[in-house]
Parts: C-alpha cells; sequence; structure tokens
C-alpha cells in the first residue's frame, strides 16, 4: 500500500488523524481532485446534515495606527498620521449593522501607541451598552499581546477585563504563519508563534470561543504550513477552544515579498490539507473575500462548510487593491447552487436563521 492509500484508508475509516508526514506527502500530491475528495469526505463525517453557514456581521477598524509595519500590510498609518474612530461613528456602524440583519462585528485595529488602555474599555462598554444583542468579535492575539507589553498587564487580566466590558469572542488574525523563521522575515515586529498560542490558551481558559487563522503565500514551505496547521491541533486537543480555521493567500501589495501571484490551485489544495488535518477543528471557512465568490463557492465541495460574513465593510484587504463585495441574498445564492441549506449564524457559530434550498420535484 502506497502512501496515499494509507492516507486514503484513514480518511474512509475516519482514523485521524494524519501525521506531519503524510500531510508532505498531500503537498506534494498533484492531484487536487483526489485531495479535494478526501477533505469533502472528512467534511461530511464531521457536518453529515447537508448545510453550509455564513454571518452577516461588519469589520470595524477602529484605528489604522500600527507601529508594527508588516511587510505585507497596506493598511496601517505611522500613529502620528492615523485615523481612530470616535465612539459616535462607531456607533453608527454598528446601527447599521443590525439594521441589516447583522448579529456581529469584528472589531480589528493597529498597534496604536497614542491610545490608552481606557479607550478599548470604553469602547467595548460603550458598544454593548447601546447594542446588547451584537457579538464582539475582537481585538486579536498580537493586539492582546501588544496591549500586555505596553500597558504592562498580564495577558490573563486583560482578557478578563474586556470579556467584563463587552467581548465575547476573538479572531485568529495576525497568526499569519506560526513559524518564527517567516514570522521574522514578514512580521518581524509582531508577537511570536508562542505568544500567539499563548493568548489563544488563556483566552480558552475563560470561556471564550477564538477561530484561528492563517495567511500563507509569502514564500514559506511545505513544512512551515504543516507547523502551523500542528501548533493549531495541539491547542484544540488541549483546550479545544477554536471554532472554526480560515485560510487565505497573501495578496501582493508594493515591495512585494514574493514575486508571483499566488493560485486557486495552491489555495484549495492547502485548504483541503487543512480540512484533513484538522479533523478536530469543528469548521472550515472559505475566502470568498480573497479568493473571489466563485472559488469560496467551489470551497464549499473542498471541505469547507462555511462561507464566512457577508462583510458589510472590509478595509484591510481592500487597501491592497483586492475588493470583492457580496450581499446576503448573494452569498445565500451560492450555498444553493453548491447543493446545501444555508444556514445563517453568528461568530462563535450559534443558529440564527436557515434559508433552505427548493428541491424540485422527480
Amino acid at each position: 500500500m502506497d502512501r496515499i492509500d494509507k492516507i486514503k484508508e484513514k480518511v474512509y475509516t475516519g482514523n485521524l488523524p494524519i501525521s506531519d508526514k503524510e500531510a508532505l506527502t498531500l503537498f506534494e500530491y498533484n492531484n487536487l481532485l483526489e485531495i479535494g475528495h478526501l477533505a469533502d469526505k472528512v467534511r461530511w463525517q464531521i457536518h453529515p446534515e447537508k448545510v453550509a453557514s455564513f454571518v452577516i456581521d461588519r469589520n470595524i477598524n477602529y484605528t489604522d495606527g500600527c507601529v508594527t509595519g508588516c511587510k505585507f500590510c497596506g493598511f496601517h498609518k505611522k500613529p502620528e498620521e492615523c485615523t481612530t474612530l470616535d465612539f459616535d461613528t462607531l456607533l453608527k456602524k454598528v446601527e447599521e449593522t443590525v439594521k441589516l440583519e447583522g448579529t456581529g462585528i469584528l472589531l480589528q485595529g493597529g498597534m496604536n501607541p497614542l491610545l490608552p488602555y481606557s479607550f478599548y474599555i470604553d469602547m467595548l462598554k460603550t458598544i454593548k451598552n447601546a447594542f446588547p444583542q451584537i457579538d464582539i468579535h475582537g481585538f486579536s492575539p498580537p493586539e492582546i499581546q501588544y496591549f500586555s507589553k505596553h500597558f504592562n498587564k498580564p495577558v490573563k487580566q486583560i482578557l478578563e477585563e474586556f470579556i467584563e466590558a463587552g467581548l465575547d469572542s476573538i479572531p485568529g488574525g495576525g497568526a499569519e504563519i506560526l513559524s518564527d523563521r517567516v514570522r521574522e522575515r514578514i512580521s518581524p515586529k509582531k508577537c511570536s508563534s508562542d505568544e500567539w498560542i499563548e493568548v489563544m490558551r488563556e483566552a480558552h481558559k475563560l470561556g471564550l470561543k477564538t477561530t484561528a487563522t492563517m495567511m500563507f503565500g509569502t514564500g514559506e514551505s511545505f513544512e512551515d504550513r504543516i507547523e502551523h496547521f500542528r501548533r493549531i491541533r495541539e491547542l484544540q486537543e488541549e483546550t479545544g477552544g477554536f471554532v472554526a480555521f480560515i485560510a487565505w493567500t497573501y495578496q501582493i501589495y508594493k515591495g512585494r515579498l514574493i514575486q508571483f501571484e499566488n493560485t486557486a490551485y495552491d489555495y484549495l489544495k492547502t485548504m483541503s490539507i487543512a480540512r484533513i488535518y484538522l479533523h478536530n477543528v469543528p469548521n472550515i471557512q472559505a475566502s470568498w473575500v480573497t479568493q473571489g465568490k466563485k472559488i469560496g463557492q467551489v470551497g464549499l465541495k473542498f471541505g469547507a462548510n462555511d462561507l464566512g460574513s457577508t462583510m458589510i465593510e472590509e478595509n484591510v484587504v481592500k487597501s491592497v487593491g483586492v475588493s470583492h463585495t457580496i450581499s446576503k441574498e448573494e452569498i445565500i445564492r451560492l450555498i444553493h447552487d453548491a447543493g446545501f441549506d444555508a444556514v445563517q449564524r453568528r461568530n462563535t457559530y450559534g443558529f440564527v436563521k436557515k434559508y433552505p434550498k427548493e428541491r424540485k420535484a422527480v
């Protein structure tokens, strides 16, 4: 029995996980459709119901001031040149989200030394007091780590105080690749892999659900991607706090970390291998925001069971020249055309509403 057959046997019998060596075998295997089929098999084992989900929410970047200066980012500005949203503007954005049937907001900003600690507490309280029904999904691990060092407060204390002020869950942003060899090249001022993991560990211990992400295609090796998968899977075994995994490809910006455009082939293969490897993470999200709606839809046949957010507002990816938009009606149609019933969910994957696909009588 060759190596691919052994992996197939593991998938077909549900005898997961696969090993790092087996994951590398899949990365080096050129039959994308076969890898996608294996990922789809795992997806159906985890989600036997014929549904795919989405969320209506909004990305709110409360500040674009940042001292990190990541080489792939087109959004940040020097703190003295930045824009920081006032709370009235924030509340108007949340109000618009609620009117569009939104259930949550994603709060993300930069590492801005001009903002006091009280700004974050007051921002959370202001939003939650005005809109208690809104889920606040906010502050990626690099932000939390920055707050910890800048304000000289333990990560656990910051999380506890943010939860008390209204934080409901944490996004997995800032992970890039959880290999310090890669991070030192593309985001040397951002938190280390261990620090990213430690924020998530503390969040999970406090009962916060989080997502995990991966931005790939910056010239890292397959082994680096597998290291990233392994760190997510190991923490999930320990805490069970990750509700979803979202991967996307680096979008070329200015100085160019790479000299080529990332392909849909690499995206679909990597997402499929993630679904097979991360057998203990319940949901895989297809990134239509970076890949476009058609590839996002195809992703539902390559291991994904979720199409992410309608993205009422998105600024970071748009800042490097990639802009895709979608309505609730269109995301439902994409899911229906892929053969699934559509389910609107919350940021932590709680059920909101089902939109069944019309099935013609035979």
